[in-house]
């Protein structure tokens, strides 16, 4: 296959690694691969491994016609025979960019979102849905995220649930001597118990819930750090409000990590506070290492944990249940215990090696189908990480 792979920019997040690591994988397999990026952000573009090409359209905007007219132009040069784009922005300008070169290569959208954050995005969600219904096929990430968008008339052609995975051998490369070393950095306790974040400092990721859930704790007789790895525009509130709540001791901000193996392996447990996750990587990369994982029950999270079993799940915003969650996890024989399952969840569940296999079955099938068995495919009755619905 000749593939084309567009994201809104290659900036620190989800959509852009899921993106980043199909194109290096498909590459690995034989198949010629192509990126392109809308906005000049290029904080990601060192991942990329293999890539034929990789183009950056400089839109000065959010709409800029000149960057449509650039991929149209590499469309017409690359002649892909799919397309893949990461999200709504970049699949406007796929749309258009396709129309305009008059390029008839299939175009797969891969949705990672869950929730629209503001009025702004429902309103732009009006012009994005004929996008949308006109996309080949609309890979979303869990079947929660799938049914709650077709709720929402927010479907392509064909449509088909693909679970975000990792590479487990790579996420088992960690070992405990990395997790003292960044302990010892920071100065933490050997006995101390950790819980980690990993996720950017942004509103609807919600550390701050995770600083007022350590203040509660502290009030119960039970202390614990957390260790939030990265960094964002959020940080001045965290930590006001950890200085507020006497606890400024035990939340550590790591800023910006390239490799944040070192850091989850420095941990107990994970937390996940957000209002709005899709399929968090975050989550399935520390159950990978071995770490149970307290997240929010949003999107496909109680896909990947069951409360007991992974780690726990808790209401949104729901902070006294956040804190009870932690304070199991306190009895770090019951930690271990559910690390360890957790980690063979991802290795049955959720390895890279499935997913990239399940988007190159997708991609082969839409390229080789025409209308008839586009129509046929979508009868078919499979699993639902394999499922292609009308």
């Amino acid at each position: 296959m000749r593939l084309l792979f567009i994201t809104g920019s290659l900036v620190h997040g989800g959509a852009e690694r899921h993106t980043i690591t199909l194109s290096n994988k498909l590459a690995e397999r034989g198949h010629e691969c192509h990126a392109a990026y809308v906005k000049n952000d290029p904080s990601q573009l060192a991942r990329f491994r293999g890539a034929t090409s990789i183009t950056c359209l400089h839109a000065a905007r959010y709409f800029d016609f000149g960057a449509v007219r650039r991929l149209a132009d590499l469309m017409r040069r690359v002649q892909p025979t799919s397309i893949v784009a990461a999200n709504q922005y970049a699949m406007l300008y796929a749309s258009l960019a396709r129309r305009m070169a008059g390029i008839r290569a299939p175009l797969a959208v891969v949705w990672h979102t869950t929730l629209l954050n503001n009025f702004k995005e429902q309103v732009q969600m009006l012009y994005y849905r004929p996008l949308f219904w006109a996309a080949e096929c609309v890979v979303f990430v869990c079947e929660a995220q799938r049914r709650r968008w077709h709720a929402r008339f927010v479907r392509g052609r064909t449509n088909q649930v693909i679970y975000n995975g990792v590479d487990t051998a790579q996420w088992l490369h960690a070992t405990t001597g990395d997790g003292e070393r960044v302990r010892a950095q920071f100065g933490i306790a050997p006995d101390a118990f950790v819980v980690g974040m990993s996720a950017v400092l942004r509103p609807e990721k919600n550390h701050v819930q995770l600083v007022e859930a350590l203040a509660a704790l502290r009030a119960r007789g039970q202390r614990m750090k957390a260790l939030m790895i990265g960094d964002g525009p959020t940080r001045p509130q965290v930590e006001a409000r950890a200085r507020e709540l006497g606890v400024e001791d035990d939340v550590i901000i790591t800023g910006f990590q390239q490799d944040v193996k070192p850091f989850v392996a420095a941990c107990d447990a994970v937390a996940l506070t957000s209002f709005a996750e899709a399929m968090s990587l975050a989550a399935i990369e520390a159950m990978a290492m071995g770490k149970p994982v307290v997240h929010s029950d949003v999107g496909g999270a109680a896909e990947m944990i069951a409360n007991g079993r992974e780690g726990y799940l808790f209401p949104v915003n729901d902070t006294p249940a956040l804190v009870e969650r932690l304070e199991a996890l306190s009895d770090r024989a019951a930690c271990e215990r559910m690390g360890a399952i957790a980690r063979e969840t991802v290795r049955v569940r959720f390895s890279e090696h499935a997913m990239v296999s399940r988007y190159e079955d997708l991609l082969m099938q839409l390229e080789g189908a025409g209308p008839g068995r586009r129509a046929a495919a979508t009868a078919e009755t499979v699993e639902p990480a394999q499922e292609l619905v009308s």
